[in-house]
């Protein structure tokens, strides 16, 4: 199996488990704080996975009709990534659908964004996940810039002021909110959830067969 099947497969089997898994997994693991504020949420979508390709920004005024840095990052991305968005924005979007259309044709896998979006209709229409920390109908061009990419960048935490996120971690989010497994952690993470997954299931059909939940945490352990 080559590099790229092998990243389709683990994205593939973490799409499986839940972000509250993998996050339960990693403070077991000692790797705590990587879940990411609680103010960034699906927008469109209920499920984002995938390879992490970092673009970083910041507000900042600027002339003339659009911004090249941030064409060419989106250009870079690769099959099985998320973009994720870090800049701080206030009230303008990164991000919409002409966009997600460029990344989705190079095999993206969605986007996190610490700042807005647009066009969900769009969006929801075009089956792409995105997860923001707000909406809105304003743009950025003027307002808002690239100034980097495929560089460490830093999201608002749930536990922590920052969750770092490096190109290559990986991103997990769905209802419950967005976890980043640290890239060398990937795999031990990725089979511990799975097999906390089984447990998880084994425990609610002991449940529906009439065991207690004192009784079933007795038998298979905490989950």
């Amino acid at each position: 199996m080559d590099s790229s099947e092998t990243r389709r497969s683990i994205r593939e089997r973490f799409l499986a488990v839940e972000a509250a898994t993998v996050a339960d997994v990693l403070d077991e693991l000692g790797v705590p704080d990587q879940g990411v504020s609680s103010d960034i949420q699906a927008a469109t979508g209920v499920k984002v996975a995938g390879w992490a390709y970092t673009i970083a920004g910041q507000m900042a005024p600027y002339g003339g009709s659009g911004d090249p840095l941030k064409m060419e990052a989106c250009t870079g991305i690769g099959a099985d990534e998320v973009s994720v968005w870090a800049g701080h924005g206030v009230g303008v979007c990164y991000f919409g659908e002409l966009i997600a259309i460029g990344m989705m044709e190079r095999g993206s896998a969605g986007a996190v964004l610490d700042g807005g979006l647009r066009d969900v209709r769009a969006l929801r229409q075009h089956g792409f996940s995105a997860f923001a920390r707000y909406r809105t109908a304003v743009q950025s061009i003027g307002r808002w810039r690239v100034t980097g990419y495929q560089e460490p960048v830093h999201l608002p935490g749930a536990t922590s002021r920052w969750v770092v996120v490096r190109p290559g971690d990986f991103v997990l989010g769905d209802e419950d909110g967005v976890v980043v497994v640290p890239q060398e952690r990937v795999e031990d993470v990725l089979g511990s959830a799975e097999r906390m997954t089984r447990t998880e299931t084994d425990v609610r059909a002991a449940l529906r067969s009439g065991t207690s939940l004192a009784e079933a945490l007795e038998r298979f352990g905490h989950v």
